[in-house]
């Protein structure tokens, strides 16, 4: 069940962010191809750009932490035994889960403040609230991600579960 859950998971996170991607694309091609053929950029392109790196980026994150594909710098690995890198690795999600909740609150105050006061774009006057619930969203299931990973043994190099 948890392992349907988290492929369901990142196949929905991971089209999101592919079609973001996409359309940032399109978007871009479009806006230099008006600005330097038509000398017209597309109105409000760098507003929609703004707003799609936002939830791509905010969608990307629980992916790289499922996966757990972030930076890591493994200078003392060699010396350490498997039991003290899992401790670490431990240590690391239980940092990350709290700082990760506190920065949702944080997000989520703030949506509440943008969607209350109505903010938009000043261009296209887009309304901002959404992208900012999407990234308070999205880092609350980041949070949940390096919660569940604590519990979840790590895998060696050859495929072997680290106690």
């Amino acid at each position: 069940m948890k392992d349907r859950l988290g492929h369901a998971l990142e196949l929905l996170l991971g089209a999101i962010s592919g079609t973001v991607l996409f359309v940032m694309m399109m978007i871009t091609a479009v806006d230099v191809a008006g600005r330097y053929l038509f000398s017209k950029p597309l109105a409000g392109g760098f507003e929609l750009t703004e707003m799609m790196l936002a939830a791509l980026i905010y969608c990307g994150l629980p992916l790289v932490s499922k996966r757990r594909e972030h930076i890591v710098i493994d200078t003392f690995d060699t010396f350490m035994s498997k039991r003290v890198k899992r401790g670490l690795d431990i240590l690391a999600d239980i940092v990350c889960t709290v700082a990760l909740a506190g920065l949702s609150w944080l997000l989520f105050k703030r949506a509440v403040r943008v969607a209350e006061y109505g903010d938009t774009t000043s261009v296209l006057t887009l309304p901002l609230a959404p992208v900012a619930y999407l990234m308070g969203t999205m880092i609350v299931v980041t949070a949940a991600i390096h919660l569940w990973l604590i519990f979840v043994p790590h895998k060696d190099d050859d495929g072997k579960s680290i106690i």
